[in-house]
């Protein structure tokens, strides 16, 4: 068993052959600023180079799953080669999540929006409370979703649903995202953890090599794919952030109102 120091930004405990990581930012709801990130990053290449550690399961500490990406972490990027390096680890992460040897289990409460839904989605099963709230919400500040949810989110809806999805940016209520096929659970309020320790017991009473090595021959298939979008997302993404739309959306959501959009 190993936990690591509480004050850090990622926290691990393992036990067995489950890593339990949750992401310690509560102060500002969990949001992805390169610090988070890099901790997570960090912490995930370390389970990997462990054979012993089967399960990863990935929570937040605090009122919610994830905010997103850090907005006024996002403000400082003002040249390219510092949002070149934000999104080279961006890219790293969601790939690392998507590929690592594990069954990745997401345990979603509270908010898990833009980039912190992202995550979520690389995980091979996804449970939230019923009245958590997801949301797609690039398109509020006028970019486009990163973390590789142009190919996730095709994976589990479909091309058409995706983009409908990415274009409305709507937040969704746990139920609906389980309707939608976009998480495997969606639990009472308060009983994530219930639903994690039931999903855990699951996966350790199955011939868990077996599981595994279907999960390889998916990752084998599909990781060329996963690449190609992370790159165009981040090609993508620099080109919106040199629009007036994103200007706009930026602007609206430190004032607090509703953006003016010109499709400029």
């Amino acid at each position: 068993m190993s936990v690591q120091k509480q004050g850090e930004l990622v926290k691990v405990h393992i036990e067995g052959k489950v890593a339990r990581v949750v992401l310690n930012r509560p102060e500002s709801l969990n949001a992805l600023d390169l610090g988070l990130m890099n901790g997570l990053l960090s912490a995930l290449k370390e389970i990997r180079r462990d054979p012993d550690l089967a399960i990863v399961v990935l929570t937040g500490e605090g009122k919610g799953f994830s905010s997103g990406g850090d907005i006024k972490s996002m403000l400082s990027l003002g040249n390219e080669g510092d949002f070149s390096e934000v999104m080279d680890v961006i890219n790293e992460l969601a790939m690392t999540l998507y590929t690592l040897p594990k069954i990745v289990v997401a345990g979603i409460h509270g908010s898990a929006a833009g980039l912190g839904f992202s995550l979520a989605l690389t995980a091979d099963y996804i449970l939230c409370e019923e009245d958590s709230k997801l949301a797609m919400n690039f398109i509020g500040i006028g970019l486009i979703p990163d973390g590789g949810s142009h190919f996730l989110l095709q994976e589990r809806l479909g091309t058409h649903k995706a983009k409908r999805m990415i274009w409305n940016g709507k937040v969704m209520l746990g139920q609906e995202a389980l309707m939608k096929g976009l998480v495997d659970e969606a639990l009472p309020s308060g009983k994530l953890a219930e639903g994690l320790e039931r999903y855990i017991e699951q996966c350790l009473q199955s011939p868990v090599k077996a599981l595994l090595k279907t999960k390889e021959i998916y990752t084998e298939l599909n990781k060329e794919r996963l690449q190609e979008a992370l790159l165009k997302e981040k090609d993508g993404q620099w080109l919106m952030r040199q629009t007036s739309d994103h200007q706009e959306g930026i602007k609206s959501f430190i004032e607090k109102r509703r953006p003016s959009f010109k499709g400029e």
